[in-house]
Order: C-alpha cells, then sequence, then structure tokens
C-alpha cells in the first residue's frame, strides 16, 4: 500500500489519470465551439421579441470546475483511498500467524480477532499467502489466501486449556514440515507454559519473529473449599503493581429451576499481590443449589470454578450410648442432634461397624467411652482419610478411664476424672456462661446468648497443647469444645452432653449453628489420585474457551487417577464429572496454580492489540462523484431552461427515502400504529436475501390459511432489525438461523430478554434437519448456540405428548416443515404439574412457551408466491401435499398458542377434547 498524505493508495497507479484533468478542462472549453457573431440589418425587426429558452454559447466555469471535481472523485475512488492505513512493513513471502488460543485469552479475544483481521486485510493486498496455527489445538499449517482465512475467523475459538506437552509436541512437527521460510506473528495470551520456548526457537530458525500481546494481567478463579462454616474464595492475576477489585458471582438454579445470581462476594488485589481471598457464608438450601462462581467482566473458563458434590448436603451418622430411658425421647442426646441436623445433612442411623463402610462425612458419638479394636482400628482410619469425628460427654465418659493417663487417639485432649458440676445443690457456684469464641475458632462470628448455663462437663487435664486445641470456652476460662487434626481429617469433643441435662447449650439457636459449621468443614479437601483409582468418570457438562457450559456429548469417559493428575486438553475437559452418584468438578486452574506473565528475549519486538482500524474512503468518494454528477445533470437543465422538471426528481426522490425510513423508524407513530393496528407476524433480518425472502414469503402464505381457517386475520408480514426496530409490538417472531448472520449486539439482547420475559415467543428455525438433528455439530446448530448464548432462555425439553401446542387448534404429533423427523423443544414443564385422572394431559399454568426451537425449515414449507402458489417443493406427490398441510397446521397451532396461552387445558374444554381423542 502507498502512503500519500496521511492516507493509502491500494491502486496508485490510477492517480495518474489526475493528469488528464487540464487536457479535459480545454477540451470541454472548447466544445460546443462559440458562435460567430454577424452584423445584419434586418436583425432590428426582431427587438423587442423575448424567447422563453435560452442556450449559453459555452459551457460556464463553475460547471466545468464541477465536472472535473467529478471525475477527479471517480479516480481517487477507483484508486483505493484507505484512511489509517497500516504502516507496518507488510513484507513478502509467506506468512503464519500463531496464537496461543488458551483461555487465558478468551477475556481479550475479540480485540485479538480485530488486530488479524487488519493484519490479514494488510496480507492480502500484498497478496502474501497466509496460514494460522493454534498451539492448544495444532493441526498441519495450509498456506492459502488471506481472504480464505479472514472467512473463517468467527469459528476460530479459544480452547479451555494452554498449551501441553502433546500439543507442543505436535506444533514442532507441523512447524518443522514446513520447508521453506516464513514470517511469524505470534498473538500470546501473556502467560508462560512450558515448551513455549521449544516452540519460540522453531519459529525463529524459519524466519522473523514478532509477538503482539495484551498488557492487561490475566485473572482466574482458585477452586473454592469450606472452611469454618463459610465458603472460601479465591482469585489469582498475573504480577500487576495496581490494586484491583474482583466482583465474585454465584451461579445456580432458583426453586423454579431458573439460573440466575444467587449471591455475590468482592475480593480485593492489594498493589503488587497475585492472590485474593474472600468467604461466602449461605445457608445450606441456598449453596446445595450453586453450580458455579465467576469474576465478573471475565469471559474465559479459567475465570470459573466449578461446584460438585463439596456443597452438597453431609451425610452424618449418628451413634449414642446405650439408652435407658425409653420413651422419653426429651431426654435422649440423638433427638436434640437430630433436630439440629435435619435441615442441613443427611442422617444415618446404625451400627458403627455398618455405618463406616457407607464413608459418611461425619460420625457423632454422643456419649460413647469405649470402642473394640476393630472398631477403634476402623474409625480411626477413616478420620485419616479426612472424616470428622464429633463427640460428646456424658456420664459413661466422665466415668470411664478413657484419656485419663495417656490421651487417646480419638480424643483431643487428655481428661480429669469424674468431671465438674457447678451450680447444684452440693456446689457453691453459679452455672457458667460461655466466653466469646476467639477469632481462631471455626465459631468465630457467631453471637453468643447470654441466656447459655453450663452445670456439669468433662474437664481437660492441663497441657502445653491444650491452649492450641481449644475452640469454645467457658467464661471462667475452662475448655468447653476441643479439637485436634488426625491425618486429614479431625477430632471434636464436646465436654457437655448432647442433650439438655448437664447444659441449656442443646436448647438453644447456637447448637444448631455450632454443629452446622462442623459439619460444613469436613469433607473440604478434593480426593487424590490414588482415592479414585480404578474408578471411571463420565463428563456430563464441559466448559468452553469463553466459561459457557455445554453438553459433553459422546466425550469418553476418563479414569479417576488420569480426572486428578492429567493435564487438560482435547481429551480431558473442564467441567463436571460423574461416577455413579458422585459428581467431581475438574476446574482450568488447581489449587497450587500460579499466573506466570510470558517474559520474551530481547530481540523478540513485543507489541500491544490497539489498532487502528482503516476506514475505506473508495466508496464515499464514487458516491461523492455520483451526486456531483447529478447536480451537473440539473445545472445542465437549468442553463437549458428546464429547471422545474428538474426540480421534481429530486424531491420525489427525497419523498420516497424520508417515507422508506420512516416505515422503519420504530419511533414513528405511525410505524407503531401500522403494527399494532392488526395483527402482523414478524420475522428476524438475518441479512443474508435469500433466507429473508423465504421468511417473509412464509409468513406470508401462514397469514392466508389463519384467514381462510381461523377467526384470526393478520395482514402482511414484515422484517425486523434487531438493532432498530420495537419488537413489543408483535407476539410472535420466526427466526431463521443461517451460519453468516452477524451476532446481536448487547442493546438488542436486552431487548431480546425483555420480549421474552414480557409474554413474547420466538422460533428459532436452524432449517438443518435434512443434514444433521437438533444440538449437533451442524454450522446452523452452532450458530443457534451462539445467538441464544446470551438469551435468558429457560429450561427446554421435547414437545410432550400432551402439550398444548398439540391441540391449541389442531390435533397434532408430528411438527414437520419442509424436512422432518428432528425434536423440536419448547419450555420444559414445571416439577409439580400434575395429571388428574381420567384426564389424558397435565394441568399445566397458563404460560406461553417463551422459546420453541427445531430444523424443519417450517418457512420453506409455508412460502407462497404473489399468486398464491406454492414457493418450494415439499416431499413428492400426495406425501409431501400431505406434509406441507401438516406444516400449516403446525403454524396455525403456534399462533393460537401464542394469542391464547394455554386455555385447552381448563376443564371446560375437557369433554370436548375426550370426544376427539377418542376416550
Amino acid at each position: 500500500m502507498t502512503v500519500i498524505g496521511g492516507i493509502g493508495f491500494t491502486a496508485p497507479w490510477l492517480l495518474l489519470g489526475l493528469l488528464v484533468l487540464p487536457v479535459l478542462w480545454l477540451i470541454l472549453r472548447a466544445v460546443p465551439p462559440a458562435p460567430i457573431r454577424r452584423l445584419f440589418p434586418a436583425v432590428t425587426l426582431l427587438l423587442g421579441l423575448r424567447d422563453d429558452e435560452s442556450v449559453s454559447d459555452r459551457t460556464p466555469w463553475w460547471l466545468l470546475l464541477l465536472r472535473m471535481l467529478a471525475v477527479a472523485a471517480v479516480i481517487v475512488g477507483l484508486a483505493g483511498p484507505v484512511l489509517n492505513p497500516s504502516r507496518e512493513a507488510s513484507g513478502s513471502g509467506p506468512l503464519l500467524i500463531v496464537l496461543d488460543a488458551s483461555w487465558a485469552g478468551a477475556t481479550g479475544w475479540p480485540d485479538k480477532m480485530a488486530l488479524l483481521d487488519a493484519q490479514l486485510g494488510e496480507a492480502g493486498r500484498t497478496s502474501r499467502p497466509v496460514s494460522i496455527l493454534r498451539l492448544s489445538a495444532p493441526e498441519q499449517p495450509v498456506f492459502q489466501s488471506a481472504d480464505v482465512w479472514r472467512n473463517r475467523l468467527p469459528g476460530l475459538e479459544p480452547m479451555p486449556w494452554q498449551p501441553a506437552v502433546a500439543q507442543i509436541t505436535s506444533a514442532e512437527a507441523t512447524i518443522a514440515a514446513i520447508d521453506e521460510s516464513f514470517e511469524t506473528r505470534w498473538f500470546s495470551d501473556g502467560l508462560d507454559y512450558a515448551g513455549r520456548d521449544r516452540i519460540l526457537a522453531a519459529l525463529g530458525s524459519a524466519g522473523p519473529v514478532s509477538v503482539y500481546q495484551t498488557e492487561k494481567p490475566v485473572l482466574g478463579m482458585l477452586p473454592s473449599f469450606f472452611e469454618d462454616g463459610a465458603i472460601q474464595l479465591r482469585a489469582i492475576r498475573s504480577p500487576s503493581d495496581l490494586p484491583q477489585d474482583g466482583t465474585i458471582l454465584a451461579h445456580g438454579r432458583d426453586p423454579g429451576g431458573t439460573a440466575r445470581v444467587l449471591a455475590s462476594a468482592t475480593a480485593g488485589f492489594a498493589g503488587g499481590e497475585t492472590h485474593a481471598e474472600t468467604a461466602l457464608s449461605l445457608p445450606s438450601e441456598l449453596r446445595a443449589r450453586i453450580t458455579r462462581f465467576e469474576l465478573q467482566g471475565q469471559r474465559s473458563a479459567g475465570a470459573v470454578t466449578l461446584a460438585d458434590d463439596s456443597l452438597r448436603r453431609r451425610e452424618v451418622a449418628l451413634i449414642a450410648g446405650r439408652e435407658d430411658r425409653e420413651g422419653l425421647e426429651l431426654l435422649s442426646p440423638l433427638h436434640y442432634l437430630e433436630q439440629a441436623l435435619q435441615p442441613t445433612a443427611e442422617l444415618l442411623n446404625g451400627a458403627l461397624t455398618d455405618i463406616l463402610p457407607a464413608k459418611p462425612d461425619v460420625i457423632v458419638l454422643a456419649d460413647v467411652a469405649t470402642l473394640s479394636g476393630a472398631e477403634e482400628t476402623a474409625l480411626t482410619e477413616w478420620v485419616e482419610e479426612g472424616g470428622l469425628l464429633l463427640r460428646f460427654a456424658g456420664p459413661r465418659l466422665a466415668a470411664s478411664e478413657v484419656s485419663r493417663n495417656d490421651e487417646h487417639p480419638l480424643m483431643p485432649v487428655r481428661l480429669r476424672s469424674g468431671g465438674r458440676s457447678v451450680g447444684g445443690a452440693m456446689s457453691w457456684g453459679e452455672p457458667k456462661a460461655l466466653a466469646p469464641f476467639p477469632d481462631t475458632s471455626p465459631f468465630f462470628g457467631l453471637p453468643v446468648p447470654d441466656d447459655v448455663r453450663v452445670t456439669a462437663q468433662v474437664m481437660a487435664q492441663p497441657d502445653p497443647t491444650l491452649a492450641d486445641r481449644v475452640i469454645a470456652a467457658l467464661s471462667d476460662g475452662t475448655p468447653l469444645v476441643t479439637r485436634k487434626p488426625l491425618g486429614q481429617g479431625q477430632i471434636v469433643l464436646f465436654h457437655v452432653t448432647a442433650n439438655a441435662e448437664w447444659s441449656s447449650l442443646p436448647l438453644s439457636g447456637l447448637f444448631v449453628e455450632m454443629l452446622e459449621r462442623l459439619a460444613v468443614s469436613s469433607s473440604a479437601k478434593p480426593p487424590e489420585a490414588e482415592d479414585l483409582a480404578g474408578t471411571t468418570w463420565t463428563p456430563v457438562q464441559v466448559l468452553d474457551g469463553f466459561g459457557a457450559f455445554k453438553d459433553a456429548g459422546n466425550l469418553p469417559g476418563v479414569e479417576g487417577a488420569a480426572l486428578v493428575e492429567d493435564p487438560l486438553g482435547p481429551d480431558l475437559r473442564p467441567g463436571i464429572y460423574a461416577s455413579e452418584d458422585r459428581r467431581l468438578a475438574r476446574n482450568v486452574l488447581t489449587a497450587d496454580a500460579d499466573l506466570i506473565p510470558a517474559i520474551w528475549p530481547t530481540d523478540i519486538p513485543v507489541e500491544g492489540l490497539s489498532v487502528e482500524r482503516e476506514t475505506p474512503l473508495g466508496g464515499p468518494l464514487l458516491s461523492l462523484a455520483v451526486l456531483l454528477l447529478l447536480l451537473d445533470v440539473i445545472a445542465s437543465l437549468a442553463l437549458s431552461g428546464r429547471l422545474r422538471m428538474a426540480a421534481l426528481a429530486p424531491l420525489l426522490l427525497v419523498s420516497l427515502i424520508t417515507q422508506e425510513a420512516q416505515a422503519q423508524d420504530a419511533d414513528d407513530p405511525g410505524f407503531a400504529l401500522s403494527a399494532t393496528a392488526e395483527l402482523v407476524l414478524a420475522h428476524v433480518l438475518t441479512g443474508d436475501r435469500t433466507v429473508d425472502d423465504v421468511a417473509q414469503a412464509g409468513l406470508r402464505g401462514l397469514s392466508e390459511v389463519l384467514g381462510y381457517r381461523t377467526s384470526v386475520e393478520p395482514v402482511e408480514p414484515v422484517g425486523i432489525d434487531l438493532e432498530r426496530d420495537e419488537l413489543s409490538f408483535f407476539p410472535f417472531l420466526y427466526w431463521p438461523i443461517s451460519p453468516e448472520q452477524p451476532l446481536p449486539s448487547d442493546a438488542a439482547y436486552t431487548k431480546l430478554n425483555a420480549y421474552l420475559r414480557s409474554g413474547g415467543m420466538i422460533l428459532f428455525d436452524t432449517r438443518d434437519a435434512d443434514i444433521a438433528r437438533f444440538g449437533t455439530g451442524s454450522p446452523n446448530g452452532r450458530k443457534l448456540q451462539q445467538l441464544a448464548a446470551p438469551l435468558d432462555v429457560p429450561p427446554l425439553e421435547p414437545v410432550p405428548r400432551d402439550h398444548v401446542l398439540t391441540r391449541t387448534f389442531y390435533l397434532l404429533q408430528d411438527f414437520p416443515g419442509r424436512h422432518q423427523g428432528t425434536d423440536v423443544w419448547v419450555e420444559a414443564a414445571p416439577p409439580d404439574a400434575e395429571q388428574i385422572e381420567g384426564m389424558p394431559f397435565r394441568n399445566l399454568n397458563d404460560g406461553v412457551t417463551p422459546v420453541i426451537i427445531g430444523g424443519n425449515d417450517w418457512a420453506a414449507a409455508w412460502a407462497i408466491d404473489r399468486n398464491g402458489r406454492p414457493l418450494l417443493p415439499v416431499g413428492r406427490g400426495f406425501t409431501g401435499e400431505r406434509q406441507r398441510e401438516l406444516a400449516y397446521r403446525f403454524g396455525v397451532n403456534l399462533v393460537m398458542h401464542v394469542l391464547t396461552g394455554n386455555y385447552k387445558s381448563d376443564q371446560v374444554h375437557v369433554p370436548a377434547l375426550l370426544d376427539r381423542l377418542g376416550q
């Protein structure tokens, strides 16, 4: 590209045409020739006469200048002028674009694609062959035209992993297979990883290398864990000297099954710090609904940490000593424990040897003093593997010799003989209150009620380690609750009974909160590889590079040890994995991960991702030339006396343009009145003329069928521009899917979500039932996933046989269009929808499904031309016409469902429906 005066030209040789302008000026000045004046005496007879038409004897200078400017605009416009042209040395020869294409670059992916598009445009102007290599998913480079790669840019996406050993080895092999020198431009994600220097060395031996990466720090989320009754959330970033706050959002499903943000917390990075922590305390019912935590504003898999069974309700086994008070329930310690733990845990009862194989999260021993040797050995192994043993004192423990002289392995402290009694008839002291909990206690922050009193307890022997093991004490400093770690687990002892015999603690709400915090703190550590050896885990949902959930599809299962130890890659993706009734999350970042920035050699030029977009000026200049020529025509007509005729044409043109603009202006009252005065069916404009014309013809055909067969009389359908038009005027939108249509803007998605929440319906038609099932990897299916990702779409299910859509006007069980056979998806029925005995369908609510998704190409089956004849063929012979008729019936049912809701589910229609159904 040649740059002249700050403006680039793709075809600068055309500017030589400007040299012809002086010659053209002279030619126009000479044609037509000036008239020769001759004196003729008889001309005096014509004096006083007027001629309404006058012709100039020569072209005025200003008209010549106008024509010169028009010609100059054409010449300059055809020369390909570009504003803000790329000033980089374009180079020559093959160009290899290398992308890390990992989760670390997902947040800034649009900036990378904008810069890459600009560089491909420059390479295309210089006819350089280009190839793109993604290190996270390497393929053999193929050097092609830059325009081919520009068309493939929308399909490039980051992967939810960083290049590992397998990808690095494959990339080295592909680079070595290129038998010519080439230039490399490396779009880095900003993080270092093993093998990056090997790739750089291989590329450097083939030609010059330049690097592009952002200066912003990369942010991520470490796996969450439970500690002392709260969810501990940790954010991480690559080194930065600036302070930064990050908002962590907890996503899950509400009781109605709708995905939403359930809670949020803020984690702040101090200047120079790379880690930030915060705690989130939630009720157990709400905590169990959480599916993921993510950093707000970050669109990457690394900024997401998934929740698995670590958030589920704990399994707590209750075991008490021998009960002698049969029928006296309020004296039983198990009664108080059951009442306290029932809302937050799954309770197990039985013998200790029967419960241990089930591996509960917590085992509670209420006044159990002595265990057999086998029970003690098995219980010790269970605690060391990560279990929580919660013990309560009582008369049996106080009278036993357990942990008197030497500390028992399953007791946190040594005990004194006999215990302690205060506030009784034989005691001088008063019942003791509880002291505030220290900040090292899991109970820290819980308010201590004034009415909680302790009258008896077992006493701990003084010991150098005693102070570190006390997590709750009485007002006089006597230990009330002690704790010690054992292996990966812990042992906790309440020095009072679990019933109200020794204290009023079990009668207070504090007792419930203390047990809740202790129960939640168990099972917080992730499993080790040896713990999962011999098991196979099936992926349920996986993350893409942007951190969005996707169905795992047919991905193979993963061996248990590999799930914990192996690096992420195509065969092991981050997501939720299931094995029998267990669910385990494999996150992008591990608990000990660090984000190390990529450091490049000093001889490698490193630039940012900012790009000044090139603005082609050829179109505006050619438009200016057309305008100048139009003015030339008007001026010529004016000089010839036909100015009135010349004025009518532009006025008519302006009138037509104004009417068109008013017809499409959503803010114009005329548009609103025309859209609401009659029922109007609308379709979303995709930008593909063929698809939009078929959608328009299809809705026209459906409108005619509705007018013939029902009391609904729609007028001519309209096409809707999501960026400009108001959607609330239309009860129904038909949205055909094509792979090339652009994604709507954020403002358009805001309007679409408001439209869906206010009762509107969208029929998504992927039009691919002849080549793919809905949800598979067809281009239309992938585009639908991209289009629908920001929409507030409810849970979906295939149309059940008793759905109201099967009977709003016609009785249907299939919904064919031009194609048939794929499932049609609608909003899932509520879980509590019941079917009354004697009725053929469930009693559903009166809502309308906001989304219907299918791929049968209904508009093509409905489409008619202006003469009312079918526009496109459907099947063959009678079978095809029958299929077209069923397609029309589906369209009628669809519109009636939009307009009337689920009125067919009302009891008043049951007799007629039963008669029609033959029941």
